[in-house]
């Protein structure tokens, strides 16, 4: 008799399907309690965690029992970003469309690389960058990568930057690399920490940075500009991580486009603005760059693992992430691999064009603009309560309050997070601790709003409680 082999195995799991519908049954039933849990773990589930830490396993075990105990150990451990009350980072929701458009995807496990290795991701991925264009109102022949996120398109644009500075200068950075290369200037106002990754990666390093003045939101003061030239990059915000603002681009651009500079705009979150009627002048001239990063995990709400970088010069881009190979079929279509630095990915690309095919311009419009709605309500009733200060003025989704102290501030921000009815994380803003509020979530509703409202309320009451004792 023929010995039973794990491929044999496998391919009865594959024709029985349990645990698909085992796997699907537990999602359905995480989806219909993931507004009402506790947004943050509790000690219990955390301590359950232990179960995971074992020695590696000699033999194999049922699938279903793999997923039994994912299930069992790890869902009441997960972190429900996907519902109305996480503020903590700019991460975002996801739609129910996105989830399922996703999932479709999982199980289809295409490859972008080349058109060859996926015709449907390489279609996708051409209709999303028209999309894209379309909606930001982009220079025709701009170049869409679609990358895991804002770390991974600051990269791409920069380094897209760096290639078509020094290229100009008679430098191949592909062929000579940086050792006595032209020097790059790099200027910026208050930036994220993805950027300053990027820089570091790319070579750039921190003691380089030309620094500009920001004012009291965190938006570059354009007359604190040093002398821009054809050697600079700069690097402009839509929407600080912080306060939420925006830099005055289209001054910038102006200013950087005399001068030939090039211009990269950091948009995780906030380059979706552009979208959205009323929120558009925040935007003025963003379309001025050169390139751009944007997530759609954040504000777009598609599931996580979704970044894009976009620039109008296609061939600082494809020549900054390029790709060669014997064996690698070049087609006349779209082959993923030369927009972006990975060349095995997954296709992120179904749950990005399912999630712009089901809300159209109307649906992104309303979709972000109740977020902001949301953020201001926020701002509106945390300001009524004794006790609480916002420190910057609401133009988007973000909110930062302050107590009467930073110690006040940090042990309120910590009853907070024990108390679960939100999450939210703290910062440092001009100085002093703050708690950070991100409201990204198409699920955040009025009532949402007012219950995490309470809570504050809530783990004020406690700290004075504990101080009184």
């Amino acid at each position: 008799m023929k010995e039973f082999t794990i491929q044999d195995k496998m391919f009865l799991e594959l024709k029985e399907k349990s645990i698909f519908e085992k796997a699907q049954n537990y999602s359905i039933k995480y989806l219909e309690n993931v507004f009402d849990r506790n947004v943050y773990p509790t000690e219990e589930a955390l301590n359950n965690l232990l179960v995971f830490d074992e020695t590696f396993p000699e033999n194999s075990i049922e699938a279903e029992k793999v997923i039994e105990l994912l299930n069992e150990f790890g869902n009441p451990a997960t972190v429900s970003t996907l519902g109305g009350r996480y503020f903590g980072f700019v991460c975002g929701s996801a739609l129910p469309v996105a989830i399922a458009a996703k999932n479709l995807g999982t199980y289809w496990d295409q490859c972008p690389t080349m058109h060859s290795l996926s015709p449907i991701a390489a279609k996708l991925e051409s209709v999303v960058e028209k999309w894209l264009i379309e909606l930001f109102n982009l220079p025709l022949g701009t170049s869409a990568g679609f990358v895991s996120g804002t770390t991974v398109a600051n990269l791409c644009g920069l380094a897209a930057a760096r290639y078509r500075i020094l290229q100009r200068k008679g430098w191949d950075i592909n062929q000579k690399g940086l050792y006595s290369a032209p020097k790059i200037r790099i200027v910026t106002g208050q930036a994220h920490s993805s950027i300053i990754k990027a820089l570091q990666l790319l070579g750039f390093g921190q003691e380089n940075i030309e620094w500009a003045e920001v004012d009291n939101q965190g938006r570059i003061i354009p007359e604190s500009l040093p002398e821009l030239d054809e050697s600079t990059i700069i690097i402009l915000q839509a929407g600080n991580v912080n306060s939420g603002s925006f830099d005055p681009f289209e001054n910038i651009c102006k200013k950087a486009q005399k001068a030939t500079s090039w211009v990269h705009i950091d948009g995780a979150f906030g380059l979706w603005a552009d979208v959205v009627d009323k929120l558009r002048y925040l935007t003025k001239g963003c379309n001025m760059a050169n390139s751009w990063a944007v997530d759609g995990h954040k504000t777009l709400n598609t599931p996580y693992d979704c970044g894009i970088v976009l620039c109008k010069d296609n061939e600082a881009l494809t020549t900054a992430m390029q790709t060669s190979g014997a064996y690698l079929n070049k087609s006349n279509d779209r082959d993923g691999m030369y927009y972006t630095p990975e060349m095995s990915r997954r296709a992120r690309i179904i749950e990005l064009w399912a999630t712009m095919k089901y809300l159209g311009r109307e649906g992104i419009n309303e979709m972000i603009g109740i977020m902001c709605d949301r953020a201001k309500q926020f701002a509106e009733e945390i300001s009524s309560l004794n006790g609480f200060f916002v420190e910057n003025n609401v133009v988007f989704n973000q909110v930062i309050v302050s107590c009467e102290n930073d110690t006040t501030t940090q042990n309120v921000l910590k009853n907070i997070q024990e108390l679960r009815e939100c999450w939210l994380g703290g910062s440092i803003w001009k100085g002093k601790k703050v708690i950070r509020v991100s409201i990204c979530s198409w699920a955040t509703t009025e009532k949402d709003i007012i219950g995490s409202v309470n809570s504050f309320k809530e783990a004020l009451k406690i700290e004075k409680t504990n101080n009184s004792n």
